[in-house]
């Protein structure tokens, strides 16, 4: 049995979003440019129509797999848990060795962005944290060796 796929209420918005998009918006566009590019005639050597084709398959594949993880996704709001562990949509703050303090949000693999500190809870720092609480330290493992970090703090919302 494979993982939940946990995922926030604003993670699932955006995959419905884009899904919906896909389906109603460029879907039918592509279909449109390629029975426009088959329209000239010889498809063999259409390289509008062969392009359409492919950009066609990508856009299956995509909604194919939007749609598979909407179906599995196990949505978590945030603002609904309580306590003081780390669990998944907790918002945290860690100091570093080197005394450097960052902020991450917990959450589902298909809302990951670094940039904006939105981590998975199945990233190797996501999994450190899970179940600890503020003044614990965490140890991660990385490429680069073992890493310890303090939880300053614990918040959900």
């Amino acid at each position: 049995m494979s993982d939940p796929a946990y995922i926030t209420p604003s993670g699932a918005r955006r995959l419905s979003e884009e899904l919906a998009r896909l389906r109603s918006v460029e879907r039918p566009r592509v279909v449109q440019e390629v029975a426009d590019a088959a329209a000239q005639g010889d498809r063999s050597e259409n390289a509008e129509y062969i392009y359409g084709k492919k950009k066609l398959r990508e856009i299956d594949r995509r909604m194919h797999y939007l749609t598979k993880r909407l179906e599995k996704a196990v949505v978590v709001d945030p603002s609904e848990q309580r306590g003081d562990k780390v669990f998944f949509g907790a918002t945290v703050e860690i100091e570093d060795e080197d005394g450097a303090r960052r902020t991450y949000q917990i959450v589902g693999e298909d809302e990951i962005d670094s940039a904006a500190g939105r981590i998975s809870w199945r990233s190797p720092v996501g999994r450190s944290l899970l179940g600890k609480r503020a003044g614990d330290v965490i140890t991660v493992r990385r490429p680069a060796g073992e890493a310890e970090m303090e939880l300053i703090s614990v918040r959900y919302g």
